[in-house]
């Protein structure tokens, strides 16, 4: 192989074509084939676009447990601001809400917690109501956002829009809980499911990408 060659190879490898192919979309912008909603409310698929209704509730993914991977979720809020949340590392296929708030992790959507009386630990890229935000880059809606979580082993990172917002490994100090809907404290496992959440009739939030790609080659 000539070095030219070698470079157009390396050069194609990091296009957007290539980089489109490492991840598998689990939703189809159809139907939501392959997941499934528990709890008060619901959800849709309208122009291409998952759309939550009422709440509180989770649509998750039944295909397969998740770990050692990256989730990619290009999301935005109807509104200027809105409350939703990604959950990952649900042990077990939830049956209603609450399991996967006390078992799982939720990832936090929401600009302004402020306004509910909550405080940073509650924005939008945290661990809801465990880890203090690096950065807080979420964007008002109607602006898309862009989500990458990565779960390698016991380590949850966060990326909103760019800018890590979380690197939490299990066993890491975390504060005591201030509210009783916040989440128990406790470890996580390294694989489980994920969900999206729809929080209430006031909070619409619209997915239009959830993808996965595995974080090591060869997985």
């Amino acid at each position: 192989m000539t070095k030219a060659f070698a470079l157009i190879m390396f050069a194609a490898a990091l296009s957007p074509a290539a980089d489109r192919e490492q991840w598998k979309q689990l939703f189809n912008s159809k139907n939501l084939d392959g997941w499934k909603h528990v709890g008060p409310g619901g959800d849709s698929v309208e122009n291409g676009l998952i759309r939550t209704h009422g709440g509180m509730g989770l649509l998750y993914w039944t295909e397969s447990k998740l770990g050692d991977c990256v989730i990619k979720i290009v999301y935005k809020m109807r509104d200027k601001n809105d409350n939703s949340g990604v959950f990952v590392r649900i042990p077990i296929a939830p049956t209603e809400p609450w399991m996967p708030v006390h078992y799982g992790y939720e990832v936090q959507i929401d600009n302004h917690p402020e306004t509910s009386n909550e405080d940073e630990y509650h924005v939008t890229g945290t661990l809801y109501s465990l880890t203090k935000p690096l950065a807080k880059p979420g964007k008002p809606g109607p602006e898309w956002n862009t989500m990458e979580i990565t779960l390698d082993g016991p380590r949850t990172v966060v990326a909103v829009n760019g800018e890590k917002v979380t690197d939490y490994t299990e066993g890491e100090p975390v504060p005591e809980k201030k509210f009783d809907f916040e989440p128990e404290r406790g470890p996580r496992p390294n694989y489980g499911y994920i969900g999206l959440q729809n929080h209430s009739d006031n909070d619409i939030v619209f997915f239009k990408e959830v993808a996965v790609r595995p974080l090591r080659s060869g997985k």
